[in-house]
C-alpha cells in the first residue's frame, strides 16, 4: 500500500516528556486517592488550556475552545489511578493486613517492596523464607488475606488503617524501553498534556484525566455527563501478549498485541464494542501518515469508554492503548517508538476529525 504523509507532526516525544512520565509514574496515585496526580495534572495543564475545574469525585476536566460557534465536542480521557492497597488491621508492630484496590495478581506479591500513606512510608509485603515453607506452599501463591504489609516497629505509627499503598517501584529508561509502575495509565496522562500544549483546530477539545478507572469505570461516567461530547477517544495501556510461549503447540488468541507494533486501536472489549466510524477513521488516518497501528483483540478488560459510550443519549467511542507488557505488577515494559505513533495518531484527529465522520451510517 502506497502512504503519503499529508499532516504535519507538530510535537515529538523527547526528554521532557519522558521526564513528565517519571514523575507520573513515581508518585503514588492508588484509585480513590489521586491527589498527587491530580497535582502534577492541573500544575502542567493550566497554562495551556482555556478552563479547568476538579470535579466532585476528583476528576480534572479541561477545555480548550474553539474560535468557531457550534464546534464539534471531543473528549479525550486518561485514567490518573493506579492499582494498590488499602491498610485495614493494624496488628502491631507495623505489621498491617490489606485489601487490594483494583485487579491484583497475588502470584506477583510476596517479598515486594511498598510505599504507604501521603509520606510514602517503606515497608515490604512480608513472605516466608524457602526455609520455612512446605512444598505444597512453594507450588502455589497464597492468598492475599493471609499476607501482610510490614513498615517495621519503628514507623507502626508514621501509617494507619485506612491509608493506601502501592509499589515502591522507580521508573527507568533504558534505550528505546520505558521501566515503571503505574505506566497503565500515567503514559496515557503524559499524553493528554503534550496533546493540550497544541492548537486544537476547529475542535472544542475536552480533556478529561479521571479517577477511580480501576475500581469500575467511575470517574469517566461522571466526566462524560459533565462534558456532553459528540465523540470520545480514550488513550489507556493495553497488555502486550508478546512473550515466547511455555508451550509450543499453545496459540496465542488473546490480545494479541505487540511491543513495537504502534497503538492498538480497540474494536471490542468487555464493556465496548468501538464504534466503527471511529475506527475507520483513525485507520485511514493511521495509513494515509504511515503510522503503524494494530487492533487489539476483542476479548476482556475495559476502559473508560464502557462508561463514556452510555452516557447521556450514547457517545461514539473508540479506545487507543499503548502496549505494554505485565500490566498490573510492580512492574510495566512500554516502548517509547508506540508512544510517540499513539501521539502522532492523536494530533491528527486535532487536525482532521469533523462531523462527517458521524454522517454515514455505522456498518
Amino acid at each position: 500500500m502506497t502512504t503519503q504523509k499529508t499532516s504535519p507532526r507538530k510535537s515529538r516525544i523527547n526528554q521532557v516528556p519522558v521526564k513528565l512520565l517519571e514523575r507520573l509514574c513515581n508518585a503514588v496515585g492508588v484509585s480513590g486517592a489521586e491527589d498527587e496526580i491530580r497535582s502534577i495534572v492541573i500544575e502542567q495543564v493550566k497554562d495551556h488550556v482555556d478552563e479547568y475545574k476538579v470535579d466532585a469525585l476528583g476528576n480534572v476536566l479541561a477545555v480548550k475552545h474553539a474560535k468557531s460557534k457550534d464546534a464539534l465536542r471531543v473528549m479525550f480521557a486518561a485514567h490518573m489511578d493506579e492499582v494498590g492497597f488499602m491498610l485495614v488491621e493494624d496488628e502491631g508492630e507495623g505489621i498491617f493486613a490489606f485489601e487490594p484496590v483494583g485487579g491484583i495478581d497475588p502470584r506477583q506479591l510476596l517479598a515486594k517492596p511498598v510505599f504507604v500513606g501521603k509520606d510514602h512510608v517503606e515497608g515490604v509485603i512480608g513472605s516466608k523464607p524457602i526455609h520455612l515453607t512446605s512444598q505444597e506452599e512453594r507450588g502455589s501463591a497464597p492468598a492475599i488475606k493471609n499476607l501482610r504489609i510490614d513498615v517495621s516497629p519503628g514507623n507502626a505509627k508514621a501509617v494507619k488503617v485506612g491509608d493506601y499503598a502501592t509499589y515502591a517501584t522507580r521508573f527507568q529508561r533504558n534505550g528505546k524501553s520505558l521501566f515503571g509502575k503505574a505506566i497503565d495509565d500515567r503514559m496515557g496522562v503524559a499524553t493528554l498534556l503534550d496533546l493540550a500544549r497544541l492548537n486544537p483546530g476547529k475542535l472544542e477539545v475536552l480533556f478529561a484525566f479521571t479517577v477511580q478507572e480501576e475500581l469500575g469505570l467511575r470517574g469517566a461516567r461522571v466526566a462524560a455527563y459533565d462534558f456532553a461530547p459528540e465523540m470520545a477517544f480514550v488513550i489507556d495501556s493495553t497488555p502486550a501478549f508478546d512473550l515466547p510461549m511455555l508451550d509450543e503447540e499453545t496459540e496465542n488468541t488473546l490480545y494479541n498485541c505487540r511491543l513495537g507494533a504502534g497503538p492498538a486501536i480497540y474494536l471490542a472489549d468487555a464493556g465496548t464494542i468501538s464504534d466503527p466510524r471511529l475506527i475507520r477513521f483513525l485507520v485511514k488516518e493511521a495509513s494515509e501518515n504511515s503510522i503503524p497501528y494494530q487492533f487489539r483483540q476483542p476479548g476482556g478488560g475495559g476502559t473508560d469508554a464502557g462508561a463514556i459510550h452510555v452516557n447521556r443519549a450514547g457517545v461514539p467511542s473508540v479506545s487507543i492503548s499503548i502496549p505494554g507488557r505485565y500490566a498490573h505488577s510492580p512492574v510495566l515494559h512500554a516502548k517509547l517508538q508506540d508512544w510517540q505513533n499513539t501521539l502522532d495518531l492523536l494530533q491528527l484527529i486535532l487536525t482532521k476529525a469533523d462531523r462527517s465522520i458521524l454522517a454515514v451510517d455505522r456498518s
